[in-house]
């Protein structure tokens, strides 16, 4: 087991979220609905899936769903980007689809720069840039 093949976030409106990432942040998918049942993105080597948070609750337990809160679970998504510049860029057009900033682009102590902004739903993603970074020609990291 050395793989991730789906990331899956608990949304509390559909129609909210699948508009805040398909339309405004431009996630590929073939989801053309509104206000899906599930929505599946397409992004190099992982699928990523919005599914209503009240039926994910009750899809782990039915009968003793974890209660959802708005804290920090202990998890961010990334972005990793090629520039410092696309650091910038993203976080202006999460600004513009309204997300919230929680941390303005800014360098970071390991020599890379990076900011974080938190979805209409409250999941945290940062969104960074490293003087390091390699990309493969699908766009994956490579460390």
């Amino acid at each position: 087991m050395n793989k991730i093949t789906c990331i899956c976030l608990g949304v509390r409106s559909m129609e909210r979220a699948v508009t805040f990432y398909r339309d405004k942040l431009g996630f590929c998918t073939d989801c053309k609905e509104n206000n899906p049942p599930v929505c599946f993105f397409d992004t190099p080597g992982t699928k990523f899936e919005l599914y209503p948070l009240d039926l994910l609750a009750k899809d782990i337990h039915p009968t003793d769903p974890p209660i959802p809160s708005n804290g920090f679970g202990g998890i961010t998504l990334t972005y990793n980007v090629d520039s410092k510049q696309k650091v910038q860029e993203v976080i202006a057009l999460v600004r513009e689809a309204g997300g919230r900033i929680v941390k303005e682009p800014q360098d970071v102590f390991w020599g890379g720069y990076h900011a974080y902004f938190a979805d209409l739903d409250g999941y945290f993603w940062e969104v960074a840039w490293g003087p390091d970074f390699k990309y493969d020609e699908n766009g994956l990291l490579v460390f």
